[in-house]
């Protein structure tokens, strides 16, 4: 999808900028290429700059509610300095590399609701326009799908995707939110967990795995918040049993009070609010193997065979309940990157 329109702060006969990205989805860490293709106007106009943005749908929480707003999470200059006659067609090619740290927002081709969106910005003679906007669709690193798909087999299932502005205490967190996706519990955990909630945090050498169990409560106890921070390679994805190695992360999680960190260490801050920012945070902490020092899970009887979380991902946007990922049905997901970001002016994501 391309949204072509003429850029009004050049004024009526003004050039006009069609970016077109190509086809597939990208990884984190990957290359996004494709062409900006500018239109010349009624005259002879100076390309000053041609930059991209990547934008994205994030939640903020607050202690009386929640909100939403776009944040522009990176920023590439891919043309300018040269001369559009008038009427002239000229194409720019880009290839630019994606943050480590960009959510996925499909899995198997199906959205998961995440919004991301690339806007081509035009500088002409001093004026400064938001041009094209397009969505990004981002696939899983094989690590990632690989630990998505575990979860899938031990009987997890997808309930939810979504951006989180703030930082993960004691994470190497680097973007000024992260995703979060929510997963009902296995049959085997149903009695002790509410939900799993999952966020990756990739770097070139590999990632962090941060879980966390909204634990159920017992007869004479309340529920509690347990998390659990684990780190694997990318060379890691054929050499490892994901399906034992996944629940044993879950064996620890649940076992254990985490105590390293809860949501009052995300950092949650106002990111409408005045001389907020949207720097990018500088890292935090190293990383270890594991929050716990137990070893790796061996499995047990609740492993099972069958589809992962990615055919059941897809199989709910084909109709069933899961498919309704984030409050939107899966075929809305694409328009709602026009309309959520059409004429947001990102007054927090301004800054680099």
């Amino acid at each position: 999808m391309v949204f072509k329109r003429l850029l009004g702060a050049m004024g009526a006969g003004g050039p006009s900028v069609d970016t077109v990205l190509d086809g597939g989805a990208v990884a984190p860490g990957g290359i996004l290429s494709g062409q900006v293709h500018l239109q010349g106007g009624s005259a002879d106009v100076e390309i000053e700059h041609i930059g991209l943005e990547l934008i994205a749908r994030v939640e903020a929480e607050y202690e009386d509610g929640e909100s939403e707003g776009a944040i522009v999470f990176e920023r590439f200059t891919v043309g300018g300095g040269f001369r559009l006659a008038q009427q002239e067609r000229h194409s720019v090619p880009f290839s630019v590399s994606l943050p480590w740290e960009t959510p996925v927002s499909e899995l198997y081709g199906q959205p998961l609701g995440i919004v991301l969106g690339v806007r081509t910005e035009l500088a002409v003679a001093g004026a400064r326009d938001k041009g094209d906007l397009d969505p990004l669709a981002v696939r899983p690193l094989p690590v990632q799908e690989a630990v998505l798909e575990a979860l899938g087999q031990l009987g997890f299932g997808f309930k939810s995707a979504d951006l989180e502005h703030g930082h993960i205490g004691g994470t190497g967190q680097q973007l000024p939110f992260y995703q979060e996706i929510e997963l009902t519990p296995a049959p085997q955990y149903a009695h002790v967990v509410n939900e799993i909630e999952l966020t990756f945090l990739a770097t070139p050498a590999g990632m962090e795995i941060v879980l966390e169990a909204d634990k159920r409560g017992g007869l004479f106890e309340s529920g509690q918040d347990a998390l659990a921070r684990f780190t694997v390679s990318h060379h890691d994805v054929g050499a490892r049993d994901w399906n034992s190695e996944v629940d044993g992360w879950i064996r620890q999680l649940v076992e254990h009070r985490a105590s390293y960190g809860s949501h009052a260490t995300y950092g949650h801050a106002d990111p409408y609010a005045a001389g907020s920012g949207y720097g990018h945070h500088s890292a935090h902490g190293s990383g270890h193997a594991s929050e716990y020092e137990s070893g790796h899970g061996s499995g047990h009887e609740g492993h099972r065979s069958g589809p992962g979380l990615g055919t059941a991902v897809a199989a709910g946007a084909a109709g069933l309940a899961v498919g309704v990922v984030g409050g939107l049905v899966a075929a809305e997901v694409v328009d709602e990157v026009g309309d959520f970001f059409e004429g947001d002016d990102d007054e927090g994501g301004e800054e680099d």
